[in-house]
């Protein structure tokens, strides 16, 4: 769980020189699938299915799908998107069916699942084939979607968390902008500073979320969500219970809208309309934000503050292929190519996403420039994954109903993490 991410620190260092749920239960069974190597080139024409759950992104994989087209002509991908609601429960269904689509996106929470299921095919012996270098890609994104030492995943993008804040809000407070040297003491100094109830303007969202928000300051503080061997609950540990506390903290001084308030108007819209002076959010959100008439051009991101060290959530999301796919080469070819720099690149300069693959980083940088987007990678240096296990989904609903709870001041932080913890350990133990 305390892994820390030194190899892709290393990469990015390098370059900066030089120039990131919804659950179900799938068909399974407690058997390793085996990777035969039989990805066999049919030669003949062939239509792929590619299935992901972000409309909103299916132009620039459209793009990506004409440009893999164009180079290899006896292939055909068609693209389908699945709502996140009703994404996996579909997948479930297809692979039952034996018509799972050929490639689509997973993400961390449901990976072990999934791969402890019949549904996905380990791609070891084709990366092995084509000699292909994975050192390409986060270290820790490879980790995520990697089960029993088999590789499932193609990295495609990944995220980190930062420091989101209003400069227009500083200015006009005569308050200099946060930087590196901004430990929690000092954020909450400066959420006072720029709480203005006559304005309406709050110095801080205080969200209750896990990834964009109390899994840093639980990191930070050396406590964590679920153990290595996945056996134990961290929830019930003083340095947890710490991480959270320190948010609904900021709620009941009042420099946060409160938890109904937040639930009435999202934190990223209070933000966005000039109500927050600073939020914590990932690296995803460049993308609204840059895009809004409101709040384009007046913000700009900072590595997250220090607490007892430094952590950030890590995150992203791979390409997996159907273990039942009547084209497995043709697949692997179409995965290899959206998890390439060319694609990367394409990727980061048309719709700013943080590509997988280093050598599209540059491109990424520079894809929002008046942006400090840098801050986001530098933070590889000591991310933590996302925090998975087998039914994650399940203990993902305990968490977020107890820690509504805190938020809301319906329990007391304490008890609160203290119950989630007696609730996630009797789920832990009844994973297989």
């Amino acid at each position: 769980m305390k892994k820390v991410i030194q190899k892709l620190a290393l990469t990015l260092c390098l370059i900066m020189i030089l120039t990131t749920f919804a659950g179900c239960g799938v068909k399974g069974t407690d058997e390793k699938v085996e990777d035969k190597g039989d990805y066999k080139n049919s030669g003949e024409k062939v239509e792929l299915n590619y299935a992901f759950w972000n409309k909103e992104q299916e132009p620039i994989f459209r793009k990506l799908a004409d440009e893999f087209e164009e180079k290899n002509p006896n292939i055909k991908v068609n693209i389908e998107i699945i709502p996140y609601e009703q994404y996996l429960t579909k997948l479930e269904v297809a692979a039952q069916g034996g018509t799972a689509p050929d490639l689509f996106w997973m993400n961390g929470p449901n990976f072990i699942k999934y791969a402890k299921s019949d549904v996905l095919k380990p791609l070891d012996s084709v990366i092995e084939k084509d000699s292909y270098n994975m050192s390409v890609y986060p270290e820790s994104l490879v980790d995520l979607y990697t089960y029993e030492d088999s590789i499932y995943g193609m990295p495609l993008t990944w995220d980190t968390i930062g420091l989101f804040y209003n400069k227009e809000i500083f200015d006009e407070a005569g308050i200099d902008y946060p930087d590196e040297t901004w430990d929690w003491s000092k954020l909450e100094e400066v959420s006072k500073q720029l709480t203005d109830e006559d304005k309406g303007i709050w110095g801080i969202a205080a969200t209750c979320t896990d990834q964009q928000g109390f899994y840093n300051t639980i990191f930070q503080n050396n406590g964590y969500i679920v153990s290595d061997d996945k056996t134990e609950s961290g929830y019930d540990k003083p340095e947890t219970i710490k991480g959270v506390k320190c948010w609904v903290d900021l709620v009941d001084k009042g420099y946060s809208p409160t938890y109904e308030q937040m639930t009435d108007t999202k934190a990223e819209d209070l933000f966005a309309s000039g109500k927050v002076a600073m939020m914590y959010a990932g690296s995803w959100m460049t993308i609204k934000f840059s895009n809004s008439e409101t709040i384009a051009n007046k913000y700009d991101i900072e590595i997250l503050p220090k607490m007892e060290n430094r952590a950030t959530v890590i995150h992203g999301v791979s390409n997996v292929m159907y273990e039942g796919t009547e084209y497995p080469e043709e697949t692997w070819k179409f995965m290899k190519f959206l998890s390439s720099k060319e694609a990367g690149e394409v990727l980061a300069k048309e719709v700013s996403l943080l590509p997988a693959h280093e050598g599209a980083l540059p491109a990424y940088f520079e894809s929002d420039s008046g942006l400090n987007l840098e801050a986001f990678t530098k933070q590889a240096e000591y991310s933590y994954m996302y925090p998975t296990s087998l039914d994650t989904m399940k203990w993902l609903k305990l968490q977020q109903e107890y820690m509504a709870k805190a938020w809301s001041g319906k329990m007391k932080v304490e008890e609160a993490c203290n119950e989630l913890a007696e609730k996630m350990n009797e789920v832990l133990k009844n994973e297989k």
